[in-house]
């Protein structure tokens, strides 16, 4: 069985230091001078607002590392940037046994590798499933253990226990232990970050995305993913929860052969995000 990259020690971002001494600085006037109590909670209530803020934003980097493009070196293409520039596909929610073999087709249509942010219970339900993605070249990565809809407001421990869970359960069916986390939604609390780093997960968000889940018309889910292409994008798309369009078609079905196909003409190659990181 392969395991995660190797951990490493938790550094906390400059926004989390900074929120600590707001904290600390808050208690300490408060006790010594108790008249300015109402600043320091002012202080602080301001300070959970932009943690929150923080939370909220997908992509933002104030809560601690986060991949919403492939590394420099990981977007270039071959050693010392030689070769085909580089994406990331990658599909969220899986895997669904209706759709995503058919996802795994096109793929194999097109040449192109993709990462597949699986949530565990479904890996458990449809194991044979999950261990042909591995066998045909992609990736799957933890997108949690449940999906569950308030996965932001978990405290640390039951968040390690969600997100440990699934790593166990995507290593057990595949033989492969993630490498990658995206959080469910994208929505994040402060507590992440130091479980992430305990458990040597990178997490993973993206360049750009479709909202595939809700939105019905192919047409406005491609444009979405395929304007400004270029290299080092990452691309989310989901083969679970997938949106069905007015006749009933999944609209990743719809989507992912115009961008398959947009990539090629574009001299841009689809890889998985553990290629980039390698």
């Amino acid at each position: 069985m392969r395991r995660a990259r190797t951990r490493s020690r938790w550094r906390p971002s400059p926004l989390l230091v900074a929120s600590a001494g707001v904290h600390g600085g808050a208690a300490v006037s408060a006790l010594a001078q108790p008249t300015l109590w109402p600043w320091a909670l002012g202080a602080v209530l301001a300070n959970h607002a932009v943690l929150t803020a923080a939370g909220l934003a997908p992509r933002s980097r104030l809560l601690g590392p986060n991949w919403t493009r492939l590394p420099a070196a990981g977007g270039a293409g071959g050693a010392g940037g030689a070769g085909a520039a580089r994406i990331a596909l990658t599909l969220d929610d899986g895997p669904d046994p209706q759709i995503t073999p058919r996802v795994l087709e096109l793929l194999a249509q097109h040449g192109a590798r993709a990462t597949f942010f699986c949530i565990g219970e479904r890996v458990a339900a449809h194991g044979a499933l999950a261990r042909e993605l591995v066998a045909r070249g992609h990736s799957i990565e933890n997108h949690s253990q449940r999906h569950l809809t308030h996965f932001s407001l978990l405290g640390p421990r039951a968040l390690r226990a969600e997100i440990e869970r699934a790593q166990e359960t995507i290593a057990a069916a595949t033989g492969e232990a993630p490498r990658f986390f995206r959080a469910p939604a994208g929505l994040r609390s402060p507590f992440l970050d130091p479980v992430l780093q305990r458990l040597g997960l990178q997490l993973a968000s993206w360049t750009r995305r479709g909202f595939d889940t809700v939105e019905r018309r192919p047409e406005r889910v491609f444009g979405a993913l395929a304007r400004g292409l270029a290299a080092g994008d990452i691309l989310l798309l989901h083969d679970g929860h997938a949106a069905r369009t007015r006749d009933g078609a999944p609209v990743v079905l719809k989507v992912l052969p115009r961008l398959l196909a947009a990539l090629s003409a574009a001299g841009l190659t689809a890889v998985t995000l553990r290629d980039a990181l390698s």
